[in-house]
């Protein structure tokens, strides 16, 4: 539906969902979602908007005068409620969509993710690192690399000025300011942030997680791109180690139970008894594809090793998102070099 910004009430400037400029246009659905272009309105709703539409309407309606004080605190306790599965709602699709390359479409819902943080939390909580994370990964790679700092400059001072934040936080904050330095070129700074990411992980899920493994994953990239191939594959074979160790649990653990009640990586304990959630699980499918590290690695993998890993990850893939087999023979991260 077509708006007249002129035509707005006295005070009420209506502004775009994605970039806060004068809106023109109105979802017909919701009536309560405004866009500057068609164009926006498109990369919102593949972004996020199909999903949440039916949502936004008591969340951005006003909470009507009640009589009794008792029924005031009800329904705002049921509007944050609300908010906060909103949260966990757009966060967890924006890193679905960010794991799966859809970088444009992932930007929409972190930014719903972080105003509705911003709403429960306010502006200095450190809920909203992990809207800021997303949106600085998904910048860099749309190649804005100075949004993407502008993000993660933001995520680093709320970091900085919570000294109890979580160590998973600071592990993924460290990861991504990684990607950016490496896009850069700035190897040598891209290596620190590796090196903080590994030891912030490692305190949360131990070194030789698949959780830890990622940092070491990156930081061989850099020196593969450095030219130090010797170095790079072997973190690449360490990396390569900690995964068939967790596939070998894996299949451990179907000897013992229905196949019917594994039929993925969700579904299944990694090391140290945790699961991988539905947007952790495509990262790290996304980022350890066996084209991508034994491209790398073929000489230093052993062929039962190769083997295990190759068939989990032919068969044990989400069923949501990535089709299955289609990735296992071209997958391969963005940030992985190119040979």
């Amino acid at each position: 539906m077509s708006l007249n910004p002129l035509a707005n009430p006295k005070g009420v400037k209506l502004l775009c969902e994605l970039c806060q400029k004068p809106a023109y246009l109105q979802c017909t659905s919701c009536r309560v979602t405004y866009y500057c272009s068609e164009e926006h309105q498109k990369v919102d709703w593949v972004g996020i908007h199909e999903k949440i539409c039916s949502l936004l309407l008591p969340l951005r309606t006003p909470i009507p005068l009640v009589s009794s004080e008792e029924e005031r605190k009800h329904r705002q306790a049921q509007l944050l409620n609300r908010q906060k599965q909103m949260i966990d709602m757009t966060r967890t699709e924006g890193s679905k969509l960010l794991f799966e390359g859809a970088h444009e479409a992932a930007v929409p819902a972190a930014l719903q993710a972080l105003r509705f943080s911003i709403a429960v939390y306010g502006l200095s909580s450190v809920e909203l690192v992990p809207a800021y994370l997303v949106l600085g990964e998904a910048s860099i790679g749309l190649g804005r690399l100075s949004q993407a700092e502008e993000y993660l400059s933001q995520a680093r001072w709320t970091v900085l000025k919570t000294p109890d934040c979580d160590a998973a936080i600071k592990s993924k904050m460290y990861r991504i300011c990684g990607l950016l330095q490496a896009a850069k070129g700035n190897f040598s700074e891209a290596l620190k942030n590796y090196a903080n990411d590994i030891y912030h992980a490692a305190l949360v899920s131990g070194p030789k997680h698949v959780k830890t493994s990622g940092g070491y994953f990156h930081m061989a990239n850099v020196f593969f791109r450095k030219g130090q191939t010797e170095t790079a594959h072997n973190i690449y074979s360490e990396v390569v180690n900690t995964w068939s160790e967790m596939l070998k649990n894996v299949v451990n653990l179907e000897e013992t139970q229905a196949e019917s009640t594994l039929t993925s990586f969700v579904d299944k304990p990694t090391q140290g008894g945790e699961i991988l959630d539905e947007a952790q699980e495509l990262k790290q499918y996304r980022c350890y594809t066996p084209s991508t590290i034994c491209s790398k690695t073929t000489p230093i993998m052993g062929q039962q090793t190769w083997l295990c890993f190759y068939t989990h990850s032919h068969f044990y893939i989400p069923s949501s998102g990535i089709p299955q087999g289609s990735r296992v023979h071209t997958g391969r991260s963005n940030y992985c070099p190119r040979e």
